[in-house]
C-alpha cells in the first residue's frame, strides 16, 4: 500500500507523516516553491500541509501578473529572478503556465508619480530590468483601449507579462514530489510544539509531525501561524475584488497588463475577454472573501476617466481574494530570532504570486545556511520593532 488512504465516498487523503525534515505550511504558490527547492536540493523529508486543496487561498485568485518594475531594488531582484524562472518553467517542469511576456504598463497622471517612475526606471536598468518611459501617445499604441487625457507619461517594461496562478502551483506541487516530497492536503495545523528554544513538532487536526523546521508561507494567515511558534509576523488580511468581462472584439493580443496608477485600476487579457481590478479604499481587514459590488462605482469612474471603452463592457464573473498586508506593504522573508528553526516568507500585499520562484530559491537557501542570490536582511519581520521599514511605492 502507498500512503494514499482512500475514504468511503470521498476523495483521496495522504496520510500524515509522523515526522519530517522541514514542514512547510501553506499550500500556494509560495509553499509549493519552497518545497520543491528544498526537495530539489535533496533536503531528505519535506513535508507541506495544506488546510484545503493547493491554491485555494491567496494564489487561486491573483491577478497573475509578473514583474520585475518596482521601487525596491530588493522587489526588483526577486521580480527578475522570478520572471527567468517563469520563462523555463514549462522545461522544468513540465507544466504550461500560459505565460503571455506582454510587458506591464503603468500610467502615470500627475508630477509626483513621473518623478518617482523615472527613478524606478534607473535603477531597475541599473539592475538590467529592459523597463523604459514612454509619452502618452506611445502609452495608447500599446494599449488602445486607454484615453491619454490628462496623461503625463508612461513606464512600460517588455519583458513583465502574466500567467496562470494555479498551473504554477501545480507545476511545483508535482515535480516537489516527484524529489521525495509529501504533499498533505486538508490538514488544518493547530498548533506548534516546543521544548526551550527549539520546535519539536507540528500539530495538525490529523495528527502530529514531529519536526525541528518550519517554513511558515501562510499568507493571510500567517500571524496565527507565527503566534503558534511565538513568532510575531504583522500581517493583515485584506480583501481584494477581480472582474471578468464578455468578450471584446479585436482585442489586441499583445494587450499589455495596463494599470492607471493613480486610481489603481488594472487590466490584462483573460480568455476573449479582460480581468478588471483596482484597489478598495474603504475595504476593511478581515477574512471575508464574498463579492459585493460596493466597488463598482468607483470602479466605473476610474475606467470613464482613463478606459471609457470599458463601460460598455458587461461583466460576466468575478472573484475575492486575500491581499496579506504588513504595515510597509512589502514582504516578510527570513528566520525567526525567538525560535530555533522558524523560516517565513509572507507579507506580500499582493505581490506574493510573481516572486514566488525567486522567493523559493531564497528559503532553501536560508534553510541549507547558505547565502542566498540576494540579501533579504531587510525584508526580516523584525524590522519594524528596529523601526526600519521598508516602504514599496509600485503597488497595485
Amino acid at each position: 500500500m502507498g500512503d494514499d488512504l482512500r475514504p468511503q465516498n470521498g476523495p483521496s487523503v495522504t496520510a500524515v507523516p509522523g515526522r519530517a525534515g522541514v514542514v512547510v505550511i501553506g499550500g500556494g504558490v509560495m509553499g509549493t516553491s519552497i518545497a520543491c527547492h528544498l526537495a530539489r536540493a535533496g533536503v531528505p523529508d519535506v513535508v507541506l500541509v495544506e488546510r484545503d486543496e493547493l491554491a485555494s487561498g491567496s494564489t487561486a485568485r491573483a491577478a497573475g501578473g509578473v514583474r520585475a518594475q518596482f521601487s525596491d531594488e530588493l522587489n526588483i531582484q526577486l521580480g527578475a529572478r522570478s520572471l527567468e524562472a517563469f520563462a523555463r518553467f514549462e522545461e522544468d517542469t513540465g507544466h504550461d503556465i500560459g505565460l503571455r511576456r506582454v510587458g506591464y504598463l503603468f500610467l502615470l497622471s500627475t508630477p509626483g508619480e513621473v518623478e518617482a517612475f523615472e527613478a524606478g526606471v534607473r535603477l531597475q536598468n541599473a539592475l538590467g530590468v529592459p523597463s523604459r518611459m514612454t509619452d502618452p501617445a506611445e502609452a495608447r499604441r500599446l494599449a488602445p483601449l486607454i484615453t491619454t487625457d490628462g496623461l503625463l507619461a508612461a513606464a512600460f517594461s517588455p519583458d513583465d507579462g502574466h500567467c496562470t496562478p494555479e498551473a504554477v502551483v501545480h507545476g511545483y506541487a508535482d515535480t516537489a514530489r516527484r524529489h521525495g516530497a509529501t504533499i498533505v492536503r486538508h490538514c488544518e495545523v493547530t498548533g506548534i510544539e516546543t521544548r526551550g528554544d527549539d520546535i519539536t513538532a507540528v500539530v495538525t487536526r490529523r495528527g502530529r509531525i514531529a519536526t525541528s523546521t518550519v517554513v511558515c508561507a501562510a499568507g493571510a494567515w500567517s500571524r496565527a501561524v507565527g503566534a503558534m511558534a511565538g513568532v510575531d509576523l504583522p500581517v493583515e488580511p485584506l480583501r481584494r475584488q477581480i472582474a471578468v468581462t464578455e468578450p471584446i472584439p479585436d482585442l489586441p493580443p499583445d494587450l499589455p497588463m495596463t494599470i492607471d496608477f493613480t486610481s489603481s485600476l488594472y487590466f490584462h487579457t483573460e480568455g476573449p475577454g479582460l480581468l478588471v481590478g483596482m484597489s478598495d479604499p474603504d475595504e476593511r481587514p478581515g477574512f471575508a472573501t464574498e463579492t459585493h459590488d460596493r466597488w463598482i462605482p468607483r470602479l466605473y469612474e476610474a475606467m470613464e476617466r482613463r478606459a471609457p471603452t470599458l463601460l460598455d463592457v458587461r461583466r460576466t464573473g468575478g472573484w475575492a481574494g486575500l491581499y496579506e498586508i504588513t504595515p510597509d506593504h512589502n514582504a516578510l522573508i527570513g528566520e525567526a530570532a525567538q525560535v530555533s528553526r522558524f523560516l517565513y516568507a509572507t507579507g506580500f500585499s499582493g505581490h506574493g504570486f510573481l516572486q514566488g520562484p525567486a522567493v523559493g530559491e531564497v528559503v532553501r537557501d536560508l534553510y541549507l545556511g547558505q547565502d542566498p542570490f540576494v540579501d533579504i536582511t531587510p525584508l526580516r519581520a523584525d524590522r519594524f520593532a528596529a523601526d526600519a521599514p521598508r516602504p514599496e511605492v509600485n503597488l497595485v
